[in-house]
């Protein structure tokens, strides 16, 4: 008895532990300084002072759709992720003094991840991405 009843507690810490975390695929993890960000259904954005670490954007694909993105950086180094379910493939790679914007291709229905991971420290930053 007492055996079932610490299984039972322990499914319901898991649980509880999952709704509080999202038990998303991806974490984000960083440190940043007048950080900004925002992230709806169908776009995302982030814009800092510095940003260390890696920011994780979930966006919802409702049908055949592209994402449209731009980023900047003042300096450091930035490479920026899409997982459409197949993996985590390179989208971009953005360095000091660049401005980068395109579109990649048709993404299916589903779940669409953006991470911004940094290669130390980054000043003076601007991400968006949005699904059109």
């Amino acid at each position: 008895m007492k055996k079932a009843f610490a299984i039972f507690l322990a499914a319901i810490l898991v649980m509880c532990i999952c709704s509080f975390s999202g038990c998303s695929r991806y974490t984000s993890k960083y440190h940043a300084v007048a950080f900004v960000h925002s992230n709806e259904s169908d776009k995302a954005f982030m814009s800092f002072y510095t940003f260390k670490g890696t920011m994780v954007f979930k966006l919802k694909c409702k049908n055949t759709q592209q994402l449209r993105y731009t980023a900047k950086l003042e300096s450091g180094s930035a490479d920026v992720y899409l997982d459409c379910g197949d993996g985590k493939t390179e989208l971009f790679a953005v360095s000091a003094g660049d401005e980068v914007g395109s579109a990649v291709g048709q993404l299916e229905k589903g779940t669409v991840y953006v991470l911004v991971e940094t290669n130390g420290t980054c000043q003076n930053g601007n991400f968006e991405f949005e699904l059109e």
